[in-house]
């Protein structure tokens, strides 16, 4: 009650903030005059003005005013456009670290301008970042004019660039990129072999446009670079035979005394589907079936059980395929295109090529779908895009929908969400929704809508959740003789001249989700976009185009602008919102209307029983259509029920990613030292002395007797692990005073000698200072690609500690810490054991050490994952796949004969590591 009072006399904290950004935007304003009177000349000096000012302590707050006063002059000279007062609102909260909620035609590429200018100022560099590649070149080639009028420098970055162009691009004031590439280049320059590899230079300030959609909804998409591993496509088309064998169960009914049915616990059927969490699990007769088959197509011996240990990896490629056929949809989730299967994004329909599953998903899709199947990966260097965003001194975003998940904006990134006034009140009208029985009786419904619409003159955006959905629209919409465009993940070529002219009168036009798109639907169609396609357009020509489009314009204001149809609701409310924000731009009239049925996904799920029972018992006829604010509200309420599981499932991911996230820091930190450093000498000392006293102390504990001692084995052990023969024993004998401290010191003396006679060997110290450094490099990454595997088993199976009452995630930090510490000693370890046996025999040898590594990370596959559910998802790059190295022979172990018949172990001779 106290809240809602102090509200209703203090205003909002949004509105609060509103006002005390208002005033500096009045600031602002009272640069305008005095800056329109500049020459152009007079106006570009500003930029080193301002730069020189920030070099005598100025911060950017105080140049704020000034700055943006000097884009908004030149916005009108080089665009001629102006930037209205709520977008000064809008830079004014991007500045500050923040997200802007801006409605669909407020301009939102246009506000960045003022933010990215101010930051770049500073020379540290900004990155604008875009959801897709065609929306980082258009914006950064939209606004180039803008920025280099002001003296500063545009970058674009996109996939399949080399490194000098990407240096380049990065090197630039501002910098365009989608969210994938930034994630990859930041891998990649910690897997780089010199300074001189490495792309990006630093991470100082992030706008990222579409805010929600990166930061919310592929938050459950960790990125990560990984290499082929063993090829079982045999095995995944074996099971595939045996999965069409099961049946689906269903629940057993039995009566009771009345004739009515309850269900029981039995299960008639094979295995059964949670869609609700997009789970399958074998029942007991699906596992003697499914033992049975395997044992039929010679997977399984016969009588041998599926879930003996040997068998994990068979049950483990059995759940694949089921979730391949019983929970991933073809044209829904996927769609098959060139003999591929590419994954559609669910959030904004659009296609995602190289992307691929994880966890076996997306090659028993490929054994379904019977196309060739891709070998497997494992991880050589990841993160999670909430860990990689909270990299940059400062983050920033915009969109038209974040109020809705401002809690978990504030709560993972740190960042508030304030909602900017638009430009011109909002006209549109979001209608009630309206509920039918069946999905025949829904479309025919819509079918009707788009007709009456039609006749208006009123062009129709329809938005499907589903590719599949929107074909099956299209359909009923052809056999209307209704003329329409399907904007879906197939047609993606098209995308920017359908969605150009789905303003136009009476046109309809079909899309899976509409987000993140970047293109505004303008009411009588984009006539700009129809001058772009003539070569040379006259004056007198684009007139004509600009008059015709006006009538068309007036046409379709006076039917009622642009009508929003949903054909069902999303899980996520922000995504139905985005829908509907096609809809009223800048003041235009509009209306949206969802049509759903008891049949749709989310209502079959999630909504409650009180709404079928209503219908039911109302004995609704064929056609007959419920429409409530009531209904609309239990809806929203299923919705808020599911975005609170994805937000658990996106927080889950980040806690486990957190213990991971402070390994990589620190790995990370290690490598750079190594590659910023020109002698590390001094580390490797340091390295060799912990090493020396660990093995030590293996063998003779500290502050204990003699008779606890193990000289025996701490004398193999040093002639096994590093070739140094001593005889400590005979040391013993020979002094009685002999002490555990004084054999320390005489066991590092002799690894010392041994390695500065080797330096003398070499004669240039340059050479051993590079080999110590590529050796460290190359430890570093083969034990960290080590650990990487433990830390992906270990989390996999962690869920299993909570059956013995013990709290998963803390046993996954504490073994995982366990496994960090055993990764340390080891790289410790295998850099002195290296160091200390090498034997160089050419100067060449040390640049042949470089050159191996770098052929070794040519192979490597750049992947990136995509997450379904709580089980992370592996997508790669086709294109760049390597094919896996084959062995010509037996491999030779390392304590076997050389094959060179030298007499010497294999280790000793041509094994060596040089």
């Amino acid at each position: 009650m106290f809240a809602g009072m102090f509200r209703a006399i203090f205003g909002s904290k949004n509105d609060r903030e509103l006002r005390r950004m208002s005033k500096v935007v009045k600031h602002i304003l009272e640069f305008e005059e005095g800056l329109s009177q500049l020459s152009d000349a007079d106006l570009q000096a500003k930029t080193p003005a301002f730069k020189e000012r920030l070099s005598q302590g100025a911060t950017l707050d105080e140049i704020l005013p000034e700055a943006y006063a000097t884009v908004r002059e030149a916005g009108k000279r080089v665009l001629g456009m102006r930037h209205f007062d709520c977008q000064m609102i809008g830079g004014i909260t991007l500045h500050q670290g923040r997200i802007g909620e801006m409605r669909t035609g407020e301009g939102k590429t246009y506000v960045a301008t003022l933010p990215v200018y101010l930051n770049a100022l500073s020379g540290l560099g900004v990155h604008v970042v875009t959801v897709n590649d065609y929306l980082a070149e258009r914006d950064a080639n939209w606004m180039r004019p803008l920025y280099e009028f002001l003296g500063l420098s545009v970058g674009i970055i996109q996939s399949g660039q080399n490194r000098d162009v990407k240096r380049l691009a990065y090197a630039a004031d501002i910098t365009y990129g989608t969210n994938n590439e930034y994630g990859f280049d930041f891998l990649r320059d910690n897997m780089a072999f010199s300074l001189e590899d490495k792309v990006q230079r630093g991470l100082n300030y992030a706008l990222v446009d579409e805010v929600d959609s990166i930061l919310i909804d592929e938050a459950r998409t960790p990125l990560i670079i990984s290499g082929p591993s063993e090829d079982s496509s045999e095995l995944y088309k074996k099971i595939n035979t045996i999965i069409p064998k099961l049946k689906r169960g269903e629940v057993v009914q039995e009566k009771l005394p009345g004739g009515a049915l309850a269900d029981t616990d039995e299960v008639d059927g094979d295995y059964t589907v949670d869609e609700k969490n997009r789970a399958v699990e074998l029942t007991e007769q699906g596992h003697e079936f499914v033992e049975q088959l395997l044992a039929e197509v010679g997977l399984l011996a016969e009588g041998d059980s599926l879930y003996a240990t040997g068998n994990l990896i068979l049950l483990h490629h059995v759940h694949a395929a089921l979730k391949a056929h019983a929970i991933f949809v073809r044209n829904v989730d996927y769609i098959v295109q060139g003999g591929e299967v590419v994954i559609v994004d669910e959030h904004t329909g659009r296609t995602m090529p190289g992307r691929r599953w994880s966890d076996g998903i997306h090659q028993a899709v490929e054994a379904k779908e019977h196309v060739p199947i891709h070998s497997e990966n494992q991880t050589l260097a990841s993160t999670t895009f909430q860990n990689y965003f909270r990299l940059y001194a400062k983050l920033c975003g915009m969109t038209g929908t974040a109020d809705t998940e401002a809690f978990e904006f504030r709560q993972i990134y740190g960042l508030d969400v304030v909602v900017i006034p638009t430009n011109k009140p909002l006209a549109r009208t979001d209608h009630n929704d309206v509920i039918y029985m069946t999905e025949e009786e829904k479309f025919e419904a819509i079918v009707e809508e788009i007709k009456a619409c039609q006749e208006k003159g009123a062009p129709v955006l329809v938005g499907t959740a589903s590719i599949e959905s929107s074909e099956r629209l299209a359909i009923h919409l052809q056999k209307a003789k209704i003329q329409h465009s399907v904007l879906n993940a197939k047609f993606h070529e098209m995308e920017a001249e359908i969605i150009a002219q789905a303003g136009k009168t009476g046109a309809v036009t079909i899309a899976t989700n509409m987000a993140g798109r970047g293109t505004d639907i303008v009411l009588g169609g984009n006539w700009q976009s129809e001058v772009a396609k003539l070569k040379e357009p006259s004056d007198e020509q684009v007139q004509t185009i600009k008059s015709d489009w006006e009538g068309r314009h007036q046409k379709v204001l006076e039917a009622g602008g642009l009508q929003i149809i949903g054909t069902e609701r999303h899980e996520s409310r922000r995504i139905d919102n985005q829908l509907r924000g096609r809809s009223g731009r800048q003041g235009d009239p509009g209306s949206s209307r969802f049509f759903l049925s008891m049949e749709d996904g989310l209502m079959r799920i999630f909504a409650s029983d009180r709404v079928k029972g209503m219908m039911q018992t109302l004995g609704m006829q064929h056609g007959e259509a419920i429409e409530h604010g009531l209904v609309t509200k239990s809806i929203a309420n299923a919705q808020k029920k599911v975005e609170g599981r994805n937000f658990d499932i996106r927080k889950s991911l980040l806690e486990y990613d957190d213990v991971a996230n402070d390994q990589r820091k620190a790995i990370y930190e290690q490598r750079n030292f190594v590659l910023e450093t020109e002698d590390i000498s001094e580390t490797i000392e340091a390295i060799r002395e912990d090493v020396v006293g660990s093995l030590i102390s293996d063998h003779i504990p500290p502050q204990s007797i003699p008779e606890q001692w193990d000289i025996a084995g701490l004398e193999q052990a040093l002639t096994g692990e590093f070739r140094i023969t001593l005889p400590i024993q005979q040391w013993l004998d020979d002094d009685k005073r002999l002490h555990e401290e004084g054999i320390r010191e005489r066991v590092l003396q002799t690894f010392v000698d041994k390695y500065k006679e080797k330096e003398q060997l070499v004669g240039d110290p340059k050479i051993i200072r590079q080999l110590e450094k590529q050796f460290m490099l190359q430890t570093l990454d083969r034990l960290w690609k080590e650990h990487l595997a433990s830390m992906d088993h270990l989390r996999q199976g962690i869920h299993l500690r909570g059956y013995a009452a013990r709290n998963p995630k803390q046993e996954y930090k504490r073994e995982a810490f366990e496994l960090f510490q055993a990764l340390l000693d080891n790289i410790k370890m295998d850099v002195i054991r290296v160091l200390t046996t090498i034997e160089i025999r050419q100067p060449e040898e040390v640049q042949a050490v470089e050159e191996a590594r770098r052929a070794e990370a040519e192979k490597q596959v750049m992947e990136f994952n995509h997450s379904e559910s709580q089980e992370d998802t592996d997508e790669g790059d086709a294109d760049a796949a390597a094919e896996p190295y084959q062995r010509a022979g037996k491999k030779v172990g390392r304590n076997e004969k050389c094959p060179c018949g030298s007499g010497k172990k294999y280790k000793h001779c041509h094994g060596q590591v040089a």
